[in-house]
C-alpha cells in the first residue's frame, strides 16, 4: 500500500498545482480589474496559464496531429492511421497515405520505451512518409494495462519485436531509436537463427547503448552507482485506483519527468521564465516554439517496472548485449547469426546521453557480417535529440540512412539462410 500511497500522492501533487494554475489565471482575469490595470495581476494570469497547460499535459498522450503529407506528385495527401497488430503492451501502427501508390521502401521505426510515448518520433515519421511505407511501435502507458495481462520486461520487449517483424516480412527496414537499439539487434539475431527468412533487409541503429560502458556518461555512471535494491526502493510504485492498471508495480512517468528536468533545470526554468513574460506581453500563442515542444516534452508514460529494472540490470550493469550473451525466453542470442542484415550506426558527436563509441560497438559484434554490409556515421555538433528528430537529422542522416536502405534493397538472401 505504500507504493501505491506514493503514487497517488505524486497524481494529487500533479493535480493540485493543475487546479493552482487554473485557479490563478482566473483569479487574475477577474473583469473588475480591468478597471486597475496592475502588472503583478498581469503576471499572475500568464503564469496560471502557463502552469494549468504544464501540469494538465503530464497525463496526456500527444496525438500524431499528422493529418496530410506532401508528396513527391506535388499533391497534398490524407494520412490515415491504421492499427496493424494490437498486443497489450503495445500496437504495431502503420501511416498509410491515402490516394499514393505504396511504396517500395518498407520502414519499422522502433520507438523507445524510456518515459515518452512513441509520439515524441513524431517529426522522424513525418520527414519519412514521402518517402517510404512508415509503421512504428506504439507503446501503451503501463498505468492503464490491467494486472491480468501480466508482465513486461527486456525479454517480452524483444519478443514483441520479433514478431512485429514477422508480419511485416523480410523486406522490412528497421530503424530503432536510442533506448531499443540493443533490443532491436538481439531481436534480429534470434530471428537470423530462428526464423531468418523474416528477417529485415537493413537495421539502423540510432543513439543507442549497445556498450553502455564504451563511453561512460552521467546515465551509465548512475546505473552502475545504485543499486538493484536501491532502484526498485526509490523508483519503483504502484499504480493507483484511478487507473486501468491498478495496483501494476511502475516505474512512474512523473518521476521519470522529474529525473529529466533535474539534469537541466537551469534550462527549463529559464524556458517557463521566459514563456511566462511572452504570455505577459501577448507574444505567446498555442503551437509556438515553446508549446510544441513542452506538450510533448511533459507527457509521459509509467514503464512496466520488469521493463525498467531488467533494462539497468542487463544493459547497463551486466552488459549481457555488450558482452553478446543476452538470454530471451531461454536461449542465448548470439549477434554473430547476423550475416545478412545490413547494419548502420549513427551516433552524435555532442550526445551526452548515449555517448559516440557505445552504439557502433554493434558492428564488432556482428562478427558474421561482412564488412561491405556494415556502415557507421558520426553526426559533428549533434546532440542526442538531433540525430532523430533536429536539423541534424533531416539535412544529413536521413538522406544518409535513405541511401543505405537503397544501396541494400533487393539484394537476394545467401543460399543457407534462403532454404
Amino acid at each position: 500500500m505504500r507504493f501505491m500511497a506514493t503514487y497517488d500522492l505524486m497524481e494529487s501533487l500533479r493535480n493540485t498545482n493543475q487546479w493552482l494554475g487554473a485557479t490563478a489565471k482566473a483569479m487574475a482575469s477577474y473583469p473588475a480589474f480591468a478597471a486597475m490595470p496592475n502588472p503583478a495581476l498581469t503576471w499572475m494570469a500568464a503564469w496560471g496559464e502557463v502552469a494549468e497547460r504544464s501540469f494538465e499535459r503530464m497525463v496526456v498522450k500527444p496525438s500524431w496531429g499528422i493529418r496530410t503529407i506532401t508528396c513527391n506528385d506535388g499533391k497534398d495527401h490524407l494520412v490515415q492511421k491504421e492499427t496493424v497488430l494490437e498486443k497489450p503492451f503495445g500496437n504495431l501502427i502503420h501511416f498509410n497515405v491515402l490516394g499514393r501508390e505504396e511504396k517500395a521502401r518498407k520502414i519499422l521505426l522502433v520507438a523507445p520505451m524510456s518515459g515518452h510515448y512513441a509520439t515524441l518520433l513524431r517529426s522522424t515519421v513525418i520527414s519519412l512518409i514521402p518517402d517510404a511505407e512508415v509503421y512504428v511501435t506504439d507503446w501503451k502507458n503501463a498505468r492503464d494495462i490491467p494486472v491480468s495481462c501480466g508482465k513486461f520486461d527486456i525479454e517480452d520487449y524483444t519478443l514483441y519485436l520479433m514478431e512485429f517483424m514477422r508480419h511485416m516480412g523480410p523486406e522490412t527496414n528497421v530503424i530503432a531509436v536510442c533506448q531499443p537499439a540493443p533490443l532491436t539487434l538481439a531481436a534480429t539475431a534470434y530471428l537470423a537463427e530462428l526464423d531468418p527468412k523474416a528477417q529485415p533487409r537493413t537495421l539502423t541503429l540510432i543513439g543507442g547503448p549497445i556498450d553502455p560502458n564504451a563511453t561512460p556518461t552521467e546515465v551509465t555512471d548512475f546505473g552502475h552507482r545504485v543499486t538493484m535494491g536501491q532502484l526498485e526502493e526509490s523508483m519503483i510504485q504502484r499504480v493507483g485506483f484511478k487507473y486501468k492498471g491498478v495496483g501494476r508495480l511502475v516505474y512512474p512517468g512523473l518521476l521519470q519527468l522529474t529525473s529529466f528536468m533535474a539534469m537541466n533545470a537551469e534550462r527549463h526554468s529559464k524556458a517557463f521564465n521566459d514563456q511566462i513574460m511572452r504570455v505577459t506581453r501577448g507574444e505567446a500563442s498555442d503551437h509556438d516554439a515553446h508549446n510544441r515542444f513542452y506538450d510533448e516534452y511533459l507527457a509521459v508514460m509509467d514503464m512496466p517496472a520488469e521493463f525498467y529494472l531488467s533494462t539497468v540490470e542487463r544493459i547497463f550493469k551486466n552488459g549481457e548485449i555488450a558482452e553478446n550473451r543476452f538470454v530471451v525466453d531461454g536461449h542465448q542470442v548470439d549477434i554473430g547469426k547476423i550475416t545478412d542484415v545490413a547494419v548502420k550506426t549513427v551516433e552524435g558527436a555532442n550526445d551526452d546521453i548515449s555517448a559516440p563509441g557505445q552504439c557502433v560497438a554493434a558492428l564488432d559484434l556482428c562478427t558474421g557480417l561482412p564488412d561491405s554490409k556494415k556502415a557507421a556515421h558520426l553526426e559533428p555538433g549533434a546532440g542526442h535529440y538531433g540525430i532523430f528528430a533536429g536539423k541534424s537529422w533531416r539535412n544529413n542522416i536521413r538522406p544518409l540512412v535513405l541511401e543505405f536502405i537503397d544501396a541494400n534493397a533487393g539484394k537476394p538472401r545467401s543460399a543457407a539462410n534462403a532454404a
